[in-house]
C-alpha cells in the first residue's frame, strides 16, 4: 500500500474539499440537510471570506465550472468583476505610473465574488438564502479560531495598517497587535453585512428566489454599493508609495453581474477537460497537453523522471508565452491555439535544454504582440526568498502573490462543480469599516499599453490568473479540481492531471507526490517579475532526477519539501455512483470530508 499523508475518502452520498476545514465541514452540513452541491459551495464560499480572509474575501471574485445532474454539459460561472469605468490607460498615466500597483484601491476590479455565489444559488441552488448564509454569519459575528497564516500576514503589513490604513489597523490590530494562530476572532461588521444581506431577502416576500435577487440588488445598488462608493473617493497608499483614491464607484457596482458562460474544452486520452475562457489562463493548461500530446512519447506523461519534467516545463513556458501575447478579454485566436498543427508546431520548439526565452508562438500565420516592458527585459528580478508556496507571499506594502482558495464538491445526484475564490485580501486595500471587508486588486494584471491582448479598458475583465478544472468523460463530470498559486494553479494541476488521469494514481498519492514548477514566465502579479530558466521543485524529489534536471540547463531552486501546491479534488464514477475526496496537507488547511 502506498503510504498518504491522508486517506483518499469514497463515498455515495457527498464529498467536500476545500482549503479550509470550516468551509469544508460547513458545505457538508448543507449537504447533510438536503442541500445539493451548488447550496453547499455556496455555503462554503462565504464561510471562506470570514475564515480565509488573506486568501479570498467579498470585495474579490470568483470563477467556477459547473455540471448539474440534469444537464452535465459543463457551464463557467464568471464572478469575475471588470475594470470600472474610469479606469484608462490615460488616468494612470497620469499618475506618472507604468505599472498598476499592487494593492491599495487604486487596484481594485468591481467585485464580483457576491454577486457570482448569490447567481449560482439562485439558478441551481435549492436552499435558501438564510440557510447558506448562516454558518458565516456565526463565524463572523461569534468568532472563530484563526490559522497562524493570518497573523503572520497582518504582521507583515503591520506598519502599512498602522501608518497609512487605519480601518485595517481597527480591525486587525486590536491592542496593537496582529492576531495570533488559534485566537477567536470576529469580524463584526462583516456579519452584520451578511445580515443586512439576508433582511433585503426576507422584505421580498417568501419566494426564494426573489429573495436572493432582493440581495444581489442590495449588493449591487444599496447599501454594499453606496459604502463602497463613498469609501472608494478616499486616498490611501499603495504600493507606489503614493496615496491614490479609488476608481470603483457605485455606478460601476449597479452595472455589473456575473454571467454563465460557455467553457473552454479539450478531448484528451478519452477525457474532456473543461477551462474558462480565454480571460483567463486556464487555457495555459490545455496548451500545455495538447503540446505534450504532439510529442508523441507517451514517456512524457510521467512527472517523475527528469526528462519528462523537463518536457513538461518547456511545454509549460510555450503555453505561458502564448498566455502573455493571446490571452485577454476580447478576440483571441482560440482554435488555433489549440489546434493540433499549432500543438506540433509548439512541440518542435521542445528541444534537450532548457529555454530562457519568452517564445509566444503565430496562431494563424499572426504575429505576437508582447508589452513593451517585456520587451526591453523589466521585472526579471524576483525576490527568491519565498517561492510561491500557495501560502501568502505578502511584502510589507501588501503586495501579495498567489493567495486564493478553493472548493470542490459532487453530491449523490450527480451535481458538481470547481471554484477558485480569490481577491479581496485584507492586505490588498483598506478595510470599509461599514462593510467589514477591503477591496480587491485584480487590475494590477492588465498592462497599461495599448494593443496588447490585456491591456486595461474601461468594462474589461483582467486576464486572471484563477483557474479552476472539471474533467468529463463519455458526457458525464467525474472530476472537479484546483488550486490557489497564481501563476503556479495551471502547473500544479497538470502534474495533478497527469498522475492520476494517466497515470492512475489515486487522488491522495496525485495530491501528495512532490510539486515543481517554473517560473521562467512573466509574473501576473505587480512588479510583473521574469525569472528565465528557473525551476522551482519540492526538495522531495530524487536527487539524480534533480541533477539530471540542472544537466538540461534547469536553474533548479529547492523549496521546502512540502510547500507548493494546495490541490483539492472530487470525484464521481457515473457506472457505480462511488464518489470521492482528496485534499492537500500542505499548509495544514485544506480538507475533505464526506461520506
Amino acid at each position: 500500500m502506498t503510504f498518504t499523508t491522508r486517506p483518499t475518502l469514497q463515498g455515495t452520498f457527498g464529498m467536500v474539499s476545500s482549503t479550509h476545514w470550516l468551509a469544508s465541514q460547513a458545505a457538508m452540513g448543507i449537504l447533510e440537510r438536503g442541500g445539493n452541491a451548488f447550496d453547499a459551495a455556496v455555503t462554503a464560499g462565504f464561510v471562506l471570506h470570514v475564515v480565509e480572509p488573506h486568501l479570498n474575501g467579498p470585495g474579490g471574485e470568483v470563477p467556477a465550472i459547473v455540471a448539474t445532474a440534469q444537464d452535465p454539459a459543463p457551464k463557467v460561472l464568471c464572478g469575475q468583476g471588470p475594470a470600472p469605468a474610469g479606469a484608462t490607460i490615460a488616468h494612470f498615466r497620469s499618475l506618472g505610473m507604468e505599472l498598476i500597483p499592487g494593492s491599495g484601491p487604486l487596484a481594485a476590479a468591481v467585485p464580483g465574488a457576491v454577486d457570482a455565489w448569490l447567481l449560482l444559488l439562485r439558478d441551481h441552488g435549492t436552499s435558501s438564502l438564510e440557510e447558506v448564509l448562516e454558518p458565516a454569519i456565526g463565524y463572523a459575528g461569534a468568532g472563530h479560531p484563526l490559522v497562524g497564516r493570518v497573523g503572520d500576514t497582518v504582521a507583515a503589513v503591520r506598519s502599512l495598517f498602522e501608518e497609512h490604513w487605519p480601518t485595517s489597523a481597527q480591525l486587525w490590530l486590536r491592542n496593537g497587535k496582529p492576531p495570533t494562530a488559534g485566537e477567536l476572532f470576529a469580524n463584526p461588521a462583516y456579519a452584520r453585512t451578511l445580515r443586512r444581506l439576508v433582511d433585503a431577502g426576507r422584505a421580498a416576500g417568501p419566494d426564494r428566489e426573489a429573495q436572493i435577487d432582493a440581495a444581489r440588488r442590495a449588493w449591487r445598488e444599496g447599501f454594499v454599493a453606496e459604502a463602497v462608493d463613498q469609501f472608494s473617493r478616499q486616498p490611501f497608499q499603495d504600493s507606489s508609495g503614493r496615496s491614490h483614491a479609488g476608481l470603483v464607484t457605485g455606478a460601476d457596482m449597479a452595472a455589473y453581474s456575473a454571467t454563465w458562460e460557455e467553457p473552454v474544452t479539450l478531448d484528451w486520452h478519452g477525457y474532456s477537460v473543461a477551462k474558462t475562457g480565454f480571460w483567463g489562463q486556464g487555457p495555459v493548461l490545455l496548451e500545455t497537453l495538447s503540446v505534450l500530446d504532439a510529442l508523441d512519447d507517451p514517456r512524457v506523461y510521467d512527472p517523475a523522471t527528469a526528462a519528462s519534467i523537463h518536457a513538461q516545463a518547456e511545454a509549460l513556458k510555450l503555453a505561458f508565452a502564448d498566455r502573455e501575447a493571446w490571452y485577454g478579454d476580447g478576440d483571441v485566436p482560440a482554435k488555433a491555439l489549440l489546434s493540433r498543427e499549432y500543438a506540433r508546431e509548439r512541440a518542435a520548439l521542445v528541444g534537450e535544454r532548457a529555454s530562457a526565452e519568452l517564445r509566444p508562438g503565430r496562431p494563424d500565420g499572426a504575429d505576437p504582440i508582447l508589452p513593451r516592458q517585456v520587451c526591453r527585459g523589466a521585472g526579471r528580478h524576483a525576490d527568491p526568498a519565498d517561492p510561491t508556496t500557495g501560502e501568502p507571499t505578502v511584502k510589507a506594502d501588501g503586495v501579495t502573490r498567489g493567495d486564493t482558495c478553493h472548493v470542490d464538491v459532487v453530491d449523490r445526484w450527480g451535481n458538481m462543480i470547481s471554484a477558485t475564490p480569490s481577491g479581496g485580501w485584507l492586505q490588498s486595500s483598506p478595510t470599509i469599516p461599514d462593510l467589514g471587508f477591503p477591496l480587491g486588486s485584480r487590475l494590477q494584471m492588465f498592462w497599461l499599453e495599448e494593443g496588447v491582448a490585456s491591456s486595461l479598458a474601461p468594462g474589461r475583465r483582467p486576464r486572471t490568473t484563477l483557474s479552476p478544472t472539471m474533467v468529463h468523460r463519455d458526457g458525464e463530470p467525474v472530476l472537479a479540481c484546483g488550486t490557489p498559486g497564481g501563476d503556479q494553479q495551471d502547473q500544479w494541476q497538470l502534474l495533478f492531471l497527469l498522475r492520476h488521469l494517466a497515470g492512475g494514481q489515486s487522488l491522495q498519492e496525485a495530491i501528495d507526490a512532490p510539486m515543481w514548477h517554473t517560473a521562467s514566465l512573466l509574473a501576473s502579479f505587480y512588479p510583473r517579475d521574469f525569472e528565465p530558466g528557473v525551476l522551482v521543485i519540492e526538495d522531495r524529489l530524487d536527487p539524480e532526477v534533480l541533477a539530471a534536471l540542472r544537466a538540461y540547463g534547469h536553474e533548479v531552486r529547492l523549496s521546502d519539501p512540502w510547500s507548493l501546491g494546495r490541490l483539492c479534488a472530487v470525484t464521481r464514477d457515473p457506472t457505480s455512483g462511488v464518489l470521492a475526496a482528496g485534499a492537500n496537507p500542505r499548509g495544514m488547511q485544506g480538507y475533505a470530508c464526506g461520506r
